[in-house]
């Protein structure tokens, strides 16, 4: 029998290794950029063509390389940042592994410019497929001129993979923030199809993050400054109103580098607890900077996951100086052990709580009402305010739509048992969830609906309940081509960072089948003319920041086409919240409204949107054993 163990040749060995570093042309502006920060430049730009997939150029001004250098970089595992096992913990570097250039010469036509300063000519050298097909002296400035065409041209499978430009462009375009964000002292460009994007010139932390991610930010950033013998931990946090609904904005950096962790993640948002409201986010730009033998950041092939020595002590430091910043401008509370002496001369302290006042403290309504024995949540009547017993019924008693507890009208309809023909959509009632018109639901939590079964309750997740409700409306409404469309009479002005411009261009077209009204004006300006027309006034923009928001943060694992995915992030963002109070025609109108869709069971994302409880399941809970059993 003949040896059937070989070597496989080195470009397909290379080809086979650049399948964990170039994913895709993202993947090849990250590696770029950070060899040409590496390489001490003071200016970067990069050059894309057709979304990275004819061209990624990287142009820097830094030290550039010999002639021997520009021929050895494109071989694997060739560094001039590592000589020994040691100086694996001492990586200050953004790049050391010598697989970047490798991997992009193995599937892409690669040109290179490169000089040193001092060197009369430069070099110029042309690799396609891991092979040097010329090499030869040039003329051109100081530093390194790097060329990517046709990316994946020698394996059309790989290519055939790559999403749409507008897709591409993006993951582009986060590379390029992550990078830029880190390194405010050098100037960076980003010009796609012969137009500029991105001009950040040099300047400080600040100044970058308002340069990207707009001016809104301006005056609602806290700074985070912490000194310690163990770390630093530099940057800005967001106010809480800069809080979105999804992980938007958020900038993590250990040594410069861009990671991602949950871990820390946490320690961030546990710094804002009960300053944000539930499902929110803050933003935040943080830098910490460590000794490098306290981290591992060669785990993963992108080094955008990295293991600390102590994950533990990095926490409480991150969580401990967010919290610090937000009470330093007095966001947070803070404790105050010096008591300022003028409070001391107000009339409250210095003079004194007479019988008489206390007597007259103590009639007064607001005194009953947190004393008195479970009047917690007494309201004098005669205002604005509705009774709130009305949501919990008593044992036995009848739920009357329309009547308060005490048997009284409300002052308006809008507790009316009538459900709106508007507000329902005509689908095939679903034989998996039975609700009667009459059905008396009461809310839990503010987030789930209660509601009597033939044999046993139901309870259902009420925002994933209505966003399944959206979801089956507006796929009708985009597959029938009946979309309606309000005009403003105001047309509002939408106004994009260049990386959310480019998301939003790329959904403005099926945006249009949905009722919305989007004209451009701009590089990075919209002009909204008009919304769906069951959109209430008014909320447009919130509405719009939401969708993109949610489209940006989409769930990578739930895979769907583009219009799918735009459709469930608009279910998403119009979407009745967890903890939002509802009425009880409110709570009607939702489950009438979910028995006739043709999917009652899950949401759009695929969670379970009710559960049953059956009599005997009720009786295991209770402990109840049914008679004539177990000798009973």
């Amino acid at each position: 029998m003949p040896d059937i163990i070989h070597l496989l040749p080195d470009n397909i060995a290379n080809q086979i290794a650049a399948g964990e570093v170039i994913q895709r042309p993202a993947s090849a502006v990250k590696e770029l950029l950070e060899n040409a920060v590496d390489a001490g430049a003071s200016r970067i730009k990069l050059i894309i063509q057709d979304a990275g997939k004819s061209l990624v150029q990287v142009i820097d001004d830094g030290k550039g390389m010999s002639e021997t250098d520009a021929r050895m970089c494109f071989e694997r595992h060739a560094t001039s940042k590592i000589s020994g096992i040691d100086d694996l913990f001492r990586i200050r570097t953004m790049g050391f592994r010598g697989e970047a250039l490798a991997s992009i010469a193995a599937v892409a036509q690669v040109e290179l410019k490169t000089k040193r300063t001092g060197d009369t000519l430069g070099t110029y050298i042309e690799v396609e497929n891991s092979a040097v097909k010329k090499q030869e002296p040039c003329s051109c400035p100081e530093g390194t001129n790097f060329s990517m065409k046709n990316l994946f041209f020698n394996i059309p499978a790989r290519r055939n993979f790559l999403k749409s430009n507008a897709s591409e462009m993006r993951h582009i375009v986060d590379e390029f923030i992550r990078v830029a964000l880190a390194f405010p002292e050098i100037f960076f460009s980003l010009t796609s199809n012969g137009e500029e994007i991105f001009h950040l010139e040099k300047g400080t932390v600040k100044h970058r993050i308002l340069q990207i991610l707009g001016n809104n930010y301006a005056s609602r950033l806290v700074q985070v400054v912490e000194k310690t013998d163990y770390l630093d931990i530099s940057g800005f946090a967001g106010k809480p109103e800069t809080g979105k609904k999804t992980r938007g904005d958020q900038f993590l950096f250990v040594n410069n580098r861009y990671i991602r962790s949950a871990y820390l993640n946490h320690a961030i948002m546990n710094a804002y607890q009960d300053m944000l409201p539930d499902g929110s986010f803050p933003m935040f730009v943080l830098f910490i900077d460590l000794d490098p033998s306290q981290v591992d950041i060669n785990v993963h092939p992108t080094k955008q996951e990295i293991k600390f020595e102590d994950e533990k002590i990095i926490y409480a430091f991150v969580n401990a100086a967010v919290k610090h910043a937000l009470a330093q401008s007095s966001i947070a509370p803070s404790l105050d052990f010096d008591l300022d002496p003028a409070i001391q001369q107000l009339d409250a302290v210095s003079k004194p709580f007479t019988e008489a006042r206390i007597n007259e403290a103590a009639a007064g309504n607001l005194f009953k009402t947190f004393t008195q024995k479970y009047q917690a949540h007494r309201v004098e009547p005669g205002g604005n305010f509705r009774d709130l017993q009305h949501f919990v019924l008593k044992p036995g008693e009848p739920y009357q739509p329309g009547l308060g507890s005490d048997g009284g009208q409300y002052p308006d309809d809008t507790h009316s048992n009538t459900i709106s023909d508007n507000y329902l959509f005509a689908k095939k009632a679903s034989s998996r969830l039975s609700v009667h018109d009459n059905v008396q639901p009461i809310q839990v939590l503010n987030s789930y609906i209660l509601f009597a079964s033939d044999d046993g309750f139901i309870i259902a997740d009420q925002q994933a309940a209505h966003e399944r409700i959206i979801f089956e409306q507006i796929s009708a409404t985009s597959s029938s081509g009946t979309a309606v469309t309000q005009q403003l009479l105001f047309p509002a002005t939408l106004e994009f960072n260049p990386a959310d411009a480019a998301i939003f261009s790329e959904i403005t077209v099926d945006l249009l089948g949905l009722g919305y009204k989007i004209e451009p004006f701009g590089k990075m300006t919209f002009i909204l003319q008009g919304i769906p027309a069951d959109l209430p006034a008014g909320q447009e923009n919130t509405m719009i920041e939401n969708i993109l928001e949610q489209y940006k943060n989409f769930n990578p694992e739930i895979k769907c086409t583009k219009r799918e995915k735009l459709l469930r992030t608009i279910a998403t963002a119009r979407s009745i919240k967890s903890g939002t109070p509802l009425e009880i025609s409110e709570m009607q109108g939702l489950l009438i409204s979910l028995a006739k869709c043709q999917n009652p069971g899950t949401s759009p994302a695929g969670q379970a949107i009710y559960a049953e409880c059956n009599a005997g399941m009720i009786a295991r809970l209770l402990g109840i054993r049914k008679s004539g059993t177990n000798g009973l």
